[in-house]
């Protein structure tokens, strides 16, 4: 039986990515839904490729899914807040029409993240003025998602301003934990920092949204020493679902349930379609949840 209050949902990123339409374009959001629900996932994210909301409504319902949220890259430090806010309002009322959670937001400004760059090397840094503005304009957005009934959680990531333990840190301590909270990905913070547990712990009472990513210890190793980009690494397979990796789940999981952690868990890797099926994928992250998550909970409840 399924943890009550949590949510278990996979990213439209297996599909289709965002930043490489041509990868996945052949997979329609008809696909992609009816996918979801034969590998027994609750819903999913809001893909770039996604319709109007009254389109996707109706494609939800037809399927009993749901929508956990939806990315944002901000650029405060390099825009200012005011070039943000209209934006932002646009995105959260989506949101609120397509019944979601969460408002994902990254700050992008230096990001290398679609750069032809050594991501392992070359992360951006931001200055102490910076991280002022930074974080005075994620408190005013998170401010605004209240006022449509979500929630603005963080997304640190790979080749950001926003990426180690230190930095997530510095962005918890310096904004308010009313309106900004923590999206947890188990795969950045990895490769980041070679360590997941100390973030989740740590920061257990800011992570207001999840995403179960698993890394190929090999393949990472692998990117490092070729200095590969961020595209480049997930396109080398970088990133899969938990299962297929070298992250066990285990202790991550049973921390969410112990802190009553309530909210969406969503699987999600960067993958080539056409390399990686996303309902094998799917499929095999199903598994492990039902036979190494939810088996071992029910286990300790015995």
């Amino acid at each position: 039986m399924e943890n009550q209050g949590i949510f278990w949902g996979i990213a439209p990123i297996g599909w289709r990515n965002d930043d490489l339409p041509e990868i996945g374009a052949e997979n329609t959001l008809q696909h992609l839904l009816s996918d979801i629900v034969v590998a027994g996932f609750q819903g999913t994210e809001v893909g770039g490729f996604f319709p109007e909301p009254e389109v996707l409504n109706k494609e939800l319902a037809l399927r009993n899914l749901k929508i956990a949220g939806k990315w944002f890259s901000s650029y405060i430090i390099r825009d200012g807040l005011k070039s943000v806010i209209s934006a932002f309002h646009e995105q959260c009322q989506y949101l609120q029409e397509v019944h979601a959670d969460v408002a994902v937001v990254s700050e992008q400004t230096c990001s290398v993240q679609g750069e032809d760059t050594n991501v392992f090397q070359n992360k951006p840094a931001f200055t102490d003025q910076e991280w002022s503005v930074l974080c005075k304009g994620l408190n005013t957005l998170g401010e605004i998602a209240t006022t449509y009934g979500l929630r603005l959680v963080y997304h640190h990531h790979m080749g950001t301003g926003v990426q180690t333990l230190a930095d997530i840190d510095r962005l918890l301590e310096h904004t308010d934990p009313h309106f900004v909270h923590l999206l947890y990905d188990s795969g950045h913070i990895f490769v980041s920092d070679g360590d997941y547990l100390t973030l989740l712990h740590k920061h257990i009472d800011r992570i207001k949204h999840v995403h179960f990513k698993d890394v190929r210890k090999d393949t990472l190793q692998e990117c490092k020493e070729q200095g590969k980009s961020f595209q480049q690494s997930f396109l080398h397979g970088l990133f899969t679902v938990p299962g297929d990796g070298c992250i066990d789940f285990t202790e991550p999981y049973q921390t969410l349930v112990e802190h009553g952690y309530q909210g969406w868990i969503v699987i999600e890797a960067e993958q080539d379609p056409s390399i990686a099926h996303p309902l094998e994928y799917a499929l095999i992250s199903r598994k492990y949840i039902d036979e190494k998550l939810l088996i071992k909970k029910e286990e300790k409840m015995v």
